[in-house]
């Protein structure tokens, strides 16, 4: 009986020292080949505050892809294009973090702590952008 007690005592121990939460886990499907449409997917457009993991899967036959994580002024920001380089000065935006350099097939993983707010996942790589390759996520309390 005494070692029933120690037994479930240790339970409650580890089960107050191991979180209750688990990390979000958001899926991104990145897509589309040169000259062609480009799309980046979130499998969830909403999601509450806190710990979270984006998968990131470059689905794409023949391009390398990256998925860069903004976090925006407010929902409605307009991310500018530097002219002449097609791509986005990445040093004007708050970024939380890339998956870099993913070669078709390939995938890779970003953990990063989201506050509420209006996020942008997008890819800048020359062109890319501007052929679609963003997503926009909302975090909740």
């Amino acid at each position: 009986m005494k070692y029933m007690r120690y037994m479930f005592a240790a339970a409650v121990i580890l089960q107050m020292a191991t979180p209750s939460f688990a990390a979000t886990i958001v899926k991104v499907v990145e897509g589309g080949e040169a000259g062609g449409p480009m799309t980046l997917t979130l499998d969830k457009a909403t999601i509450k505050a806190g710990e979270t993991t984006f998968m990131v899967h470059n689905d794409a036959m023949s391009e390398e892809h990256e998925m860069v994580l903004v976090k925006l002024k407010s929902p409605d920001q307009k991310i500018e294009v530097v002219a002449g380089k097609d791509r986005i000065d990445e040093k004007k935006l708050k970024s939380l973090g890339e998956v870099s350099d993913l070669k078709p097939g390939a995938e890779g993983e970003l953990k990063a702590r989201l506050t509420p707010g209006s996020y942008v996942l997008l890819c800048n790589i020359k062109g890319h952008y501007q052929a679609g390759m963003h997503a926009q996520l909302t975090v909740t309390k």
